[in-house]
């Protein structure tokens, strides 16, 4: 069995054409062949459920019968095991997989196998040794096909052949000097996947991270940003698409959820870790908040006005102002995602994620863990017993003590008795709603300010007034209710 390790690297075709021309590449003598490969599974999917991938590969006159494991990438980067032999069409001998278990898997599945989409892409290869290691970089263009559907293959895969992972980070900041170089998630089995079924591209939410109670805090956390950049990644292309604001949103989640897990680690990372890269992502993540806040005044704070009053042309023209302001907002975060810097920032912040050093901590994730949720249970436990005395700022620290408090249980959801933990977090859900609902006519209130002067804002102002009075009355009860639930952190 072999390792791979790689980085996947998305441009354009007019990025694709000038990228033999960077100077490290222009000094190695290239080797180019056409691939085609059909990749199979039986009728049910099994191997794709089991993060499996099965192919014939034909390069030149040499067949090649490949398994690896299927684990999406993050940040660009995808460690797989592999197993790779000569073989012939319509015969399976999976002799060459020393994993028992997996091995009596695929040969159980013999009689069923059946081919499930093909790639045919041409790959100009360039392999060399960069500060110490060897790695190959390859250039695939080509297609994914599937049921009558295709998609191109523009991409750059560096793999590691010997060495240092950091040396590939280091590797592709070169080529991004010169080239755009976009961070890449999925691969072109999860592709193939996708046009066998005819499943439209929808947004990616978040998923809770699995690891072991024993191992080091710094490798949690290295688990955790990950799902946290793999959410981030896979809502990017939808943003730019511009088809559906729930991207967006998904994408602002992603950040949030990063940047909160850079401070419920901070404590076990290197010095200053948690607050340089924090500020990092904080520009985006900025720019992602402020769309997103006219995306929710449009689509679900200014509707139940319009209703209320189908009548008046005051609400109208507000829709309408505040539909451009939030179409300008949506483009900037285009513009910020598109510019060299964000890709840079996604490859900078995953080679220095991937190369922190997991030891010298004496405390297991799961010591760590309880001691993390129960700082963050006591901070907004503090405010959520005198809702009486709360204004609109106390509230708003309030629901951000809940949302970290919520991130927090989700990064360490592996770790907590699902029997406690989904009744608290059901109840901690939905008092974060309810606060959720409160800071967006807050929030209102401060964007009709943004819009021109000349609307006549007195009655919308009124309006949102009473729905925030409304709310803040339901707000006791939830935050009792919530308050009553038993810690699913705590020792029996």
């Amino acid at each position: 069995m072999a390792t791979e390790i790689e980085l996947k690297l998305s441009l354009s075709p007019a990025a694709a054409r000038t990228l033999p021309q960077h100077p490290l590449l222009a000094a190695v003598t290239p080797v180019t062949h056409s691939l085609f490969n059909t990749y199979f599974d039986t009728p049910d999917l099994d191997f794709r459920r089991q993060q499996v991938a099965l192919r014939y590969r034909k390069r030149g006159r040499e067949w090649l019968l490949t398994v690896k494991s299927a684990e999406p990438a993050s940040g660009g980067l995808a460690r797989r095991s592999e197993w790779e032999t000569r073989g012939v069409p319509g015969q399976w001998d999976f002799g060459h997989v020393d994993d028992d278990s997996l091995r009596n898997r695929l040969e159980r599945a013999i009689p069923q196998l059946a081919p499930i989409f093909t790639t045919h892409f041409r790959r100009t290869a360039w392999t060399f040794e960069y500060h110490g290691s060897c790695i190959e970089v390859a250039l695939d263009r080509g297609q994914v096909a599937s049921e009558g559907r295709q998609e191109r293959i523009c991409e750059v895969e560096l793999e590691l052949v010997r060495g240092n992972v950091a040396d590939l980070f280091a590797l592709a900041s070169e080529l991004q000097v010169t080239c755009p170089l976009f961070p890449a998630v999925a691969s072109k089995a999860e592709r193939g996947y996708r046009l066998f079924a005819g499943l439209p591209s929808e947004p990616f939410k978040a998923r809770a991270p699995g690891f072991s109670p024993d191992i080091p805090p710094v490798a949690a956390f290295q688990t955790v940003a990950l799902s946290c950049l793999e959410q981030f990644q896979r809502n990017v292309p939808g943003i730019s698409a511009g088809t559906d604001p729930e991207y967006l949103h998904q994408a602002r989640v992603a950040l949030r959820r990063l940047r909160s897990a850079l401070k419920v680690f901070a404590p076990v990372l290197p010095d200053d870790f948690s607050r340089n890269w924090g500020d990092a992502w904080k520009i985006l993540a900025a720019s992602l908040g402020e769309a997103r806040n006219w995306d929710v005044f449009v689509a679900e704070t200014l509707p139940p006005l319009l209703e209320a009053f189908p009548e008046d042309h005051t609400s109208r023209r507000l829709m309408a102002a505040a539909r451009r302001k939030a179409a300008r907002s949506r483009n900037a975060v285009r513009r910020l995602l598109a510019a060299p810097e964000s890709p840079r920032l996604l490859l900078d912040f995953t080679a220095a994620l991937v190369t922190l050093d997991p030891s010298g901590s004496a405390t297991s994730s799961s010591e760590f863990a309880r001691g993390c949720l129960i700082r963050r249970a006591r901070q907004a436990s503090r405010l959520a017993r005198r809702p009486a005395a709360l204004g609109d700022s106390e509230r708003h620290v309030l629901r951000i003590r809940c949302k970290k408090l919520r991130y927090t249980l989700e990064f360490f959801s592996c770790l907590l008795p699902a029997r406690r933990l989904k009744p608290y977090l059901a109840t901690l859900n939905q008092l974060q709603d309810e606060l959720g609902l409160i800071n967006d006519h807050v929030t209102a209130i401060d964007l009709v300010a943004q819009l021109p002067g000349k609307l006549p804002q007195g009655p919308v102002l009124g309006w949102l007034h009473g729905r925030h009075a409304l709310l803040i009355e339901e707000l006791p009860e939830m935050l009792e209710t919530w308050l009553a639930q038993p810690a699913p952190w705590k020792r029996k």
